[in-house]
């Protein structure tokens, strides 16, 4: 689906040249939109170790497999993990930096690298590929100190925009002379924060716009007032000198143009690594929305990289969204080279429709590390198949898919809800919430079942066979199990996973634990809380020793927001919340998106102003 259009390189420069141009016209009257019923648009760890060695890309440095997974990757990548395992990439890679950079001294060049990686580390969204949100390595918070006497808020540090993306942490980094815990803040106002996360003390600052350029300023009531940084950069420790953070940023020029760049960020330093930053540009066959000719061109002040970026193999992933959920928008997804920052794969999955936003609510595509998953927003679905069961003319708006990895990316299986055109007709789309991958369920007979989670804002949800997600039948859903009348509200976010429980909390509706049995979810929950979560209801995380002290973590929005923390075993025994003792670990308003980020005995939390952290109270 993704074949180059030879033979058409001049006639597509100049007719992205045109399109360019009528977008820059179409940004200035795009920003003044504010979206329609903004509730409706809403817009592993392992023991020890692991020490990766290697002077080229490398492969999958651990996979995502059952209880006491591993996996290994080439080069001399290793990892093993408890449960879901953590999938994170193993090789490392090399590359040159020639251009001069405008961040942090310029770019850098790479060499061989030798780093650990170790099991507190939280390198991206949820904190494996598996999107299981389980941070197995946690010593230090326990059932018994997590309480309102012993634990709160230890301090807020400061940012200069709105905190949509998820905190990441490096453990042990060499950095200005010393070791340092290292926490990293992305910012709406286009700013990256490297700070030590034992002392709040800044390491360094950056931004990501570039010369005389500013945020991309908007209506819209999910990014307002202004887009910079808003996915959950993804991070690699074997990549450059020091290790890489990857990001994308938007921005805006004097002349009114859009811009998103594709950056990989020096751990220890914030240098620019590898020749960055990349533009972001992209054609596409097809004649859906604003197409010239049969071409799509990727218009950068339509779109928004909402969804967390994925790293597999070396190859980053990136699913684009529209800001204001309007205009003559598609939906993309875009593979890049981690060590060269190159394009290596687009795949447009409404490229004869519109719309299909991949947003998922700033939740990430998963991984095995052989494929990729991902749900797409409400857009164009073509109900009329071919002969494998695709829709003839590649339109897979509002579906749970599939995807082959670069170079060959591709759609190669799927699943639609048998009402799929009148969902996406009502703006209940399936891609308001995330996937989740399963660890290796097996059913009473013994056999062994691969399965994926998913739910939307149909107040349903639905799990997948991964290995035959079900496509579609307008008669009956094909999938592997769909459950009705669990959740009382729709899902803006996505579920978490620990010790064969699926966590999901519902838009005005309480967190709930649903064991899973036989490869089967239970359809009511075995413990609930009190507490309701008002929109857009919470995307919970773990903390856990093992199989030993599991926590379960989820924020509050509102005018106030708050931090709960509840018994995984028993979510009716709340430990502790930030509300309980008055103003003391209070921040302010809530942020909508976002999940809290756990490890070595801290919890960081992303707000409108900053990331405030909690802990032990010394």
């Amino acid at each position: 689906m993704n074949s180059p259009l030879s033979g058409q390189a001049g006639r597509v420069a100049a007719e992205g040249a045109t399109v360019r141009a009528r977008g820059r016209l179409r940004l200035l009257g795009l920003q003044a939109l504010v979206a329609i019923c903004c509730a409706a648009c809403g817009g592993g760890g392992g023991d020890g170790t692991t020490t990766t060695t290697s002077m080229a890309p490398g492969g999958n440095g651990s996979s995502a497999g059952g209880s006491s997974g591993s996996g290994s990757g080439a080069n001399s990548g290793s990892g093993s993990g408890s449960n879901m395992g953590d999938a994170s990439d193993g090789g490392s890679g090399s590359g040159s930096g020639t251009n001069g950079g405008n961040n942090a001294g310029g770019n850098t060049g790479s060499g061989t690298t030798t780093a650990k990686t170790y099991p507190t580390d939280v390198l991206m969204h949820h904190n494996d590929l598996a999107r299981t949100g389980q941070m197995l390595a946690e010593t230090t918070l326990t059932l018994s100190n997590v309480n309102v006497a012993t634990f709160g808020k230890l301090r807020m540090v400061p940012a200069d925009g709105k905190v949509n993306a998820q905190p990441l942490y490096v453990t042990n980094l060499a950095t200005g002379g010393a070791a340092h815990n290292v926490v990293y803040v992305a910012t709406e106002h286009g700013s990256l924060y490297a700070y030590d996360a034992d002392t709040g003390a800044q390491l360094w600052k950056i931004t990501l716009l570039g010369a005389g350029e500013t945020s991309t300023t908007t209506g819209c009531p999910d990014f307002t007032p202004e887009i910079g940084i808003t996915s959950t950069p993804v991070i690699d420790r074997t990549r450059g000198p020091n290790g890489a953070l990857y990001a994308v940023a938007m921005s805006t020029d004097g002349n009114g143009a859009a811009h998103h760049r594709f950056h990989a960020i020096d751990l220890a330093t914030g240098a620019e690594l590898f020749g960055g930053p990349t533009e972001i540009a992209a054609s596409y066959p097809g004649n859906g929305s604003n197409s010239v000719n049969g071409v799509i061109h990727f218009e950068p002040d339509l779109h928004t990289e909402r969804a967390a970026l994925t790293l597999v193999g070396g190859i980053v992933y990136m699913g684009w969204t529209a800001h204001c959920m309007s205009g003559p928008y598609t939906g993309w997804v875009m593979a890049y080279s981690a060590d060269t920052l190159r394009q290596t794969g687009t795949l447009n999955v409404t490229p004869n429709g519109s719309q299909g936003s991949i947003w998922m609510a700033g939740s990430g595509m998963a991984s095995d590390g052989a494929s990729l998953w991902l749900i797409d927003g409400n857009g164009s679905f073509t109900p009329t198949l071919n002969a494998q069961g695709f829709p003839v003319d590649g339109n897979l708006g509002n579906t749970f898919m599939k995807l082959s990895l670069a170079p060959s990316l591709a759609v190669t299986d799927y699943f639609a809800t048998m009402n799929n055109v009148t969902q996406a007709a009502n703006d209940e789309d399936f891609g308001s919430g995330g996937p989740l991958l399963l660890p290796d369920q097996t059913m009473a007979d013994g056999t062994v079942k691969r399965l994926a989670v998913g739910a939307g804002k149909d107040n349903k949800i639905y799990v997948v066979d991964r290995d035959a997600m079900g496509k579609y039948n307008p008669n009956a859903n094909g999938n592997w199990q769909t459950l009705t009348g669990t959740l009382a509200g729709g899902i803006w976010g996505s579920a978490a996973y620990y010790n064969g429980v699926v966590y999901y909390g519902g838009l005005n509706d309480s967190l709930k634990a649903l064991p899973v049995t036989n490869a089967r979810l239970a359809t009511s929950a075995a413990t609930r809380t009190a507490t309701t979560f008002p929109y857009p209801g919470t995307t919970p995380a773990i903390s856990a020793n093992g199989a030993e002290n599991g926590i379960v973590w989820a924020l509050e929005n509102g005018a106030t927001g708050a931090l709960h923390a509840y018994d995984a075993s028993n979510l009716g025994r709340e430990l502790y919340n930030s509300n309980q003792s008055g103003a003391r670990d209070q921040w302010g308003p809530g942020n909508k998106f976002i999940t809290p980020m756990i490890t070595q005995g801290k919890v960081f939390v992303g707000t409108q102003t900053g990331v405030v952290v909690f802990g032990l109270l010394r």
